[in-house]
């Protein structure tokens, strides 16, 4: 029989996101709305290994529904990785009565609570917290839908320098090795041609596609790159390829980095940080464990950590077909 959960942990871990704040938010209020107690955790995994905590309580979490980043802070802990540090986390969390965790982050995050929790008996509910949307289980993740509309306001605004001075630009995104934010972007943003991991393109498809373009009149021509890309170079060394094989181009590189984590999140993750997080308190309090709460069709669902560990979700293959009709 399932201990009663009375007193629940929440951290965030790995990259921030946009709408962190809003899920802590959610934890913490439903946490008071069931008459649980609620323990923040600074800094991740390593917060819990040096007991660095905060009682919260509805209050503590007024006015950052709309703020970017995590008040709970992040890091990522080598010390966790070893026995010894998780043994550590997890006495400070039975010191302090904590009788389940709430975690909001990406894989990494996950794979960390799953094995915690095996070891150590704590039941842990994962919340997907990543701007690059490439948890299995969710069709969408907390962060990703503001990391995409801060890529296409900067792409717009790289396209009217493009314009001006008929340049070719670069712009790499992140990704890592998922190419949601470059494939979404690029079509929102119009891109000519766009790279990811999923598909590789090839170097010779990249250059005919834009020669294509200058002899159908294009006197710029945006390339949006994911960080993961597989045509074996780097955005940089992407820009000299092109130049010493279509010299006519006057190619630049826009790197547009961590800003794609930062700013107020979106109307849409503010929602999904709320939906996700009243349900992973649910889970906990129903004596549930080790599942990982998600977006189905509008719909939130469940699966365990380990399916969303080894699943994949793939990329949508119609939105490559629309990104090369688009781009004629």
């Amino acid at each position: 029989m399932s201990k009663k959960v009375r007193r629940i942990g929440v951290m965030t871990s790995g990259g921030d996101s946009p709408g962190m704040n809003a899920a802590i938010r959610a934890v913490v209020r439903t946490c008071a709305y069931y008459h649980s107690e609620c323990v923040g955790y600074y800094r991740g995994f390593q917060g819990m290994i040096q007991g660095e905590s905060v009682n919260m309580n509805a209050r503590s979490v007024r006015n950052i529904v709309n703020q970017g980043g995590t008040i709970l802070q992040s890091a990522r802990s080598k010390e966790f990785m070893t026995k010894e540090g998780r043994a550590k986390a997890a006495q400070n969390l039975r010191d302090a009565e904590v009788d389940g965790m709430i975690l909001i982050g990406g894989d990494g995050t996950f794979r960390g609570g799953q094995v915690f929790s095996q070891e150590h008996g704590i039941p842990v509910i994962g919340v997907p917290g990543t701007i690059d949307n490439d948890i299995f289980g969710t069709h969408y993740t907390i962060g990703y839908d503001t990391a995409l509309n801060t890529v296409v306001e900067a792409i717009d605004k790289i396209r009217d320098t493009a314009s001006s001075h008929n340049r070719l630009f670069f712009v790499e995104v992140m990704g890592r090795d998922a190419g949601f934010i470059a494939l979404n972007t690029g079509i929102g943003a119009g891109a000519e041609e766009i790279l990811i991991p999923e598909e590789d393109l090839g170097l010779e498809r990249l250059l005919d596609s834009l020669e294509r373009s200058r002899r159908a009149g294009k006197t710029s021509s945006i390339v949006v790159v994911s960080e993961g890309d597989k045509t074996g170079k780097n955005v940089f060394e992407l820009a000299e390829y092109v130049k010493q094989n279509l010299p006519y181009y006057d190619a630049r590189v826009t790197v547009l980095g961590h800003i794609q984590r930062g700013g107020r999140p979106s109307c849409f993750d503010r929602v999904l940080a709320s939906r996700l997080s009243v349900k992973a308190v649910e889970l906990l309090l129903d004596g549930k464990k080790d599942l990982m709460v998600g977006m189905k069709n509008n719909e939130i669902k469940s699966c365990s950590l380990d399916q969303a560990l080894k699943g994949k979700h793939n990329i949508n293959k119609d939105l490559l077909r629309i990104s090369e009709i688009l781009s004629t």
